[in-house]
């Protein structure tokens, strides 16, 4: 079966949404999936699944949350191979000046369109950098995530398309989990 990684947005941040991941763990496994890991409390979560593409299970899993906890979590699935892709194709690793620790990745549930791209390059603020590759939006925040305006409701607004952020270390620690499980 191949491998998937779940980013479910807005659980267990600030005491809203509270899942426990051990409950999280029982309702994918409910839907038949295998080898159900999470990793940190905000939502990730790294799965089996018989489907062959990631595009029916992101409406299975805001289901099963909505009936579980009661919760309406927007859901992006990922398959392994392209989790691993957005690590290989960062921009920003290895740049000299940029610490791995100041860097993130907004995903998108579908296109940006050229102009809210534009115009989310305004709202950066000096030393503030993004980079657009496919549905993966890089961002290199040298004065850290929670002072940036380049968050995930700003993204929402200028680009009509869901978002969620991780930081480098949970995208490339989820990478290698998913990674692991098909080994």
């Amino acid at each position: 079966m191949p491998n998937y990684v779940a980013m479910l947005r807005g659980i267990n941040v600030s005491g809203a949404k509270s899942v426990k991941m051990e409950a999280l763990r029982a309702s994918f496994e409910a839907l038949g999936f295998g080898n159900v890991r999470t990793y940190v409390q905000s939502g990730n979560v790294v799965f089996a699944a018989s489907e062959r593409t990631a595009a029916p299970l992101a409406g299975k899993i805001t289901a099963r949350i909505k009936r579980d906890f009661g919760y309406d979590v927007p859901t992006l699935v990922l398959r392994a191979d392209e989790l691993a892709r957005v690590v290989e194709e960062s921009p920003f690793v290895g740049k000299k000046g940029i610490d791995p620790a100041k860097l993130h990745v907004t995903f998108l549930d579908g296109a940006a369109g050229a102009a809210g791209l534009k115009k989310m390059e305004g709202v950066a603020s000096a030393g503030e950098e993004l980079r657009c590759l496919g549905t993966s939006i890089y961002l290199h925040c040298p004065d850290g995530y929670g002072r940036t305006k380049l968050n995930n409701n700003a993204f929402e607004r200028a680009l009509r398309v869901g978002a969620t952020t991780r930081n480098w270390k949970t995208v490339t620690t989820l990478a290698q989990m998913a990674a692991e499980a098909g080994a």
